[in-house]
C-alpha cells in the first residue's frame, strides 16, 4: 500500500509543521494551500512535503484535488488540526503489510474532538467517524463548500480501523470567532444559496455556528 497523506491549508502556519510530523511515516506528504499570507508553504517545504498553492474553491473541491493530485494510489486525508494516534498508526502500519487483495477499498476512522483542548464526548461528538484512508478510484470528495465528505462506490468495501484521530478544533474564543466569521459562516451561507434554500441575516449569522457543529 504506497500512500500520499494529504492536507488542505490556510494561514495555518501554527498547525502545518505537527500536521506534517503527524503523517511523516506516509509515502508522501502533499499540502495544497490556499494562497495562505503566513509561513504555511515554508514550514510545509520544510517539512519536507509537495506543495501545491492554489485558490481557495471550497473544502470538498480542494480535497479532490489534492487526492487527484496525489502521487499514489491510496489518499489518507488529514485536516491542518488533526494529529494521528499512536493505536491509529498501528493500524494503518498493519494494513500497509498486507495483501492488496486483503484491503477493502475504505476506511473509517473514529474523531475525538477538542474545543479548548477539552474532548467532547457527547452531544455526537465522539466518535464521529470519518472516513479519511481510501482508494481513490472508489471514492471522490462531494463537491460541498462546507461539510464536506468522501463518497465511496456503491459497491466499495469499508471497514473500520482502530485509534483515533485527534481533532483540535478550537484553540480558544478569538480563534473560535475568527474561525466562524471568517470562513464558516460565508461558505455556508453560499452553499444555502446556491441549493436553493431562502437566507435572511439571521440564517447567514446562524450558518457559521451550524457549519461548525455539523
Amino acid at each position: 500500500m504506497k500512500l500520499t497523506a494529504t492536507i488542505i491549508t490556510f494561514n495555518e502556519a501554527d498547525n502545518i509543521r505537527h500536521a506534517c510530523e503527524s503523517v511523516a511515516w506516509a509515502d508522501e506528504v502533499l499540502v495544497v494551500d490556499s494562497e495562505s499570507t503566513d509561513e504555511t508553504r515554508v514550514i510545509a517545504h520544510e517539512c519536507g512535503a509537495r506543495v501545491i498553492n492554489r485558490p481557495w474553491p471550497g473544502f470538498g473541491a480542494q480535497k479532490q484535488f489534492a487526492a487527484e493530485a496525489a502521487k499514489y494510489d491510496w489518499i489518507f486525508s488529514l485536516d491542518s488540526d488533526e494529529r494521528v494516534t499512536g493505536e491509529l498508526l498501528a493500524s494503518i502500519k498493519e494494513l500497509r503489510g498486507a495483501d492488496d487483495g486483503q484491503l477493502a477499498d475504505g476506511y473509517r476512522i473514529a474523531r475525538r474532538s477538542f474545543y479548548m483542548n477539552r474532548w467532547i464526548r457527547g452531544g455526537g461528538w465522539y466518535p464521529d467517524y470519518q472516513l479519511r484512508l481510501y482508494r481513490k478510484g472508489r471514492g471522490y470528495w462531494e463537491q460541498a463548500l462546507v461539510h464536506e465528505s468522501v463518497k465511496m462506490d456503491k459497491d466499495a468495501r469499508i471497514q473500520t480501523l482502530h485509534g483515533d484521530l485527534l481533532h483540535y478544533s478550537v484553540r480558544d474564543a478569538a480563534h473560535h470567532h475568527r474561525m466562524i466569521g471568517e470562513r464558516y459562516a460565508p461558505l455556508a451561507a453560499r452553499q444555502m444559496f446556491e441549493r436553493g434554500q431562502s437566507t435572511s441575516p439571521l440564517r447567514i449569522a446562524l450558518a457559521g455556528p451550524a457549519a461548525w457543529t455539523r
